[in-house]
C-alpha cells in the first residue's frame, strides 16, 4: 500500500498504462503491415498457377498482432493491481479511472478480430 497520499502516484500509474497502450497499438500496427506486405509482394510478383500461401510474413504479422493484444490485456491487469493498493485520497474525486482500461481492452478485442479475419477472411 502506498504511503504517499498523493494523486501523482495514480497519474504515474495511468501514464504507464497509456505507454503500454501505445506499445500494444504499435505492435498490432506493425504486425498488420508485415502481414499485408507479404500479400503485396505476392501481388507484385505472381507466379502462374500458384495459390496464395501463408508464408513467413503471414505468421510473423499474426504473432505481432497477438503479442500486441496480449500486452494490452496484461497492462490492464497490472494497472488494476496498482489501483487496488492505492488509497482513496490518491485517486482524484470524480475521476473516471477506467478510460485506459476500456481503451486497452478494446485494442485487445480489435487485435483478436484482425487475427481471426486474417485466418478466415479473403486475401
Amino acid at each position: 500500500m502506498s504511503d504517499l497520499n498523493d494523486p501523482r502516484v495514480f497519474f504515474a500509474a495511468e501514464r504507464t498504462l497509456l505507454a503500454w497502450t501505445r506499445t500494444s497499438l504499435t505492435l498490432i500496427a506493425f504486425g498488420f503491415v508485415i502481414e499485408r506486405f507479404g500479400l503485396f509482394v505476392h501481388m507484385l510478383m505472381p507466379k502462374e498457377g500458384e495459390v496464395l500461401q501463408r508464408d513467413g510474413t503471414f505468421w510473423a504479422g499474426i504473432a505481432l498482432i497477438l503479442l500486441g493484444a496480449i500486452v494490452a490485456v496484461l497492462s490492464v491487469v497490472q494497472y488494476r493491481g496498482v489501483l487496488r493498493i492505492l488509497k482513496p485520497v490518491e485517486i482524484p474525486e470524480g475521476y473516471w479511472v477506467n478510460i485506459g482500461v476500456f481503451t486497452n481492452l478494446t485494442l485487445a478485442v480489435l487485435g483478436a478480430v484482425i487475427t481471426i479475419y486474417f485466418f478466415f477472411g479473403l486475401h
